[in-house]
Order: C-alpha cells, then sequence, then structure tokens
C-alpha cells in the first residue's frame, strides 16, 4: 500500500483543544521518521486547553506551536497530501468532513473528551492522563504497524481494530 516516505496523518476533533493536539504532539515525537501528524477541527478552539499542553509537558512530548485550526485548512489546494485521517471525537465522526484528496484510509479512533471533565484539579489531570494513556497506546500500536507491507483492506480493519484498544498493557 504504502511506500518508504513519510505518511502525513491528520487527527481530527470538533475544538481542536486537546485529544487532537496530544495525538499530534505524540506521534510526531515517537514517529518523526516515518509520520508527520497534524490536527484540526471542525469549529476550533479559541486556544489549546492548557491541561492538555501540560499533561504533554509532563510526559516530556514537545509541542511546537499548537494551535487549534480548521480542518479547512487541509482541504485547500497546496495542503499536505493526507495519507491517514482519524477523528478522535464521535462529534467530528458525524460531521461531514471535507473531500480530502488522495482518499487516505481513515478511521474513528474516539476517546472521552477531557475538556469536559469536572471536579477537583486533580480529577480533571486525571481524565487527562488517562485519555493521553489511551493515546499513546494506540498511536504506538499504530506507529509499529508494517504499513509498507499492508494491503489496503488488511490496514483499514487494522486501524478499525486499533480503535478498540482503551487500556495501555502493564
Amino acid at each position: 500500500m504504502a511506500d518508504s516516505r513519510i505518511q502525513n496523518v491528520l487527527f481530527l476533533c470538533t475544538g481542536n483543544s486537546a485529544r487532537s493536539i496530544m495525538c499530534e504532539a505524540y506521534l510526531n515525537y515517537i514517529g518523526a521518521d516515518r509520520f508527520r501528524a497534524y490536527s484540526a477541527g471542525s469549529r476550533p478552539a479559541a486556544q489549546v486547553n492548557p491541561v492538555a499542553l501540560e499533561v504533554l509537558r509532563i510526559a516530556r512530548v514537545p509541542v511546537n506551536a499548537a494551535r487549534p485550526k480548521s480542518w479547512e485548512e487541509f482541504a485547500k489546494p497546496g495542503a499536505p497530501k493526507m495519507d491517514f485521517v482519524f477523528t478522535v471525537c464521535s462529534n467530528a465522526a458525524k460531521e461531514a468532513c471535507p473531500i480530502w484528496p488522495g482518499q487516505p484510509i481513515s478511521a474513528h479512533w474516539p476517546f472521552e473528551d477531557p475538556a469536559e471533565a469536572t471536579g477537583t484539579q486533580a480529577e480533571i489531570y486525571s481524565v487527562f492522563l488517562e485519555v493521553f494513556r489511551q493515546i499513546r497506546r494506540r498511536l504506538d500500536i499504530f506507529a509499529a504497524l508494517p504499513i509498507a507491507s499492508l494491503d489496503k483492506l488488511t490496514l483499514q480493519r487494522t486501524l478499525d481494530d486499533i480503535a478498540l484498544v482503551r487500556n495501555p498493557v502493564a
């Protein structure tokens, strides 16, 4: 299916302020030699959630100029051609997405929205940390796939199966 070039991956969410930002940063961190990750939202928030940025900082994941962006930026002429598009929230999965040039492989990997967490600061951080653990687990599996040796149907099934992974292996 794929070749040895860097694969472009787009993570979509509604607000592009937490889950998709964490996905983008983590995949760029662990897969910089194979992947270039981006994130965007259908209705971008005004700013990146500061708790998401703090969780990434604690995990020592670099965050380079993270900002909420509209998914329209990636549907315009001259935008990077995506190889993979993942929706990471149920709201974005239900929306009519732009047409992505090149027909990238897509999958829905839902994560709880940590930005909706309530309670004490510790409880809110706990939700963010749990979502980030799930993101890391799925992206570790994705980054380890022998993408170049998988046919498109097998790769699609594998990506759909990764959506079922919730908890990290101890």
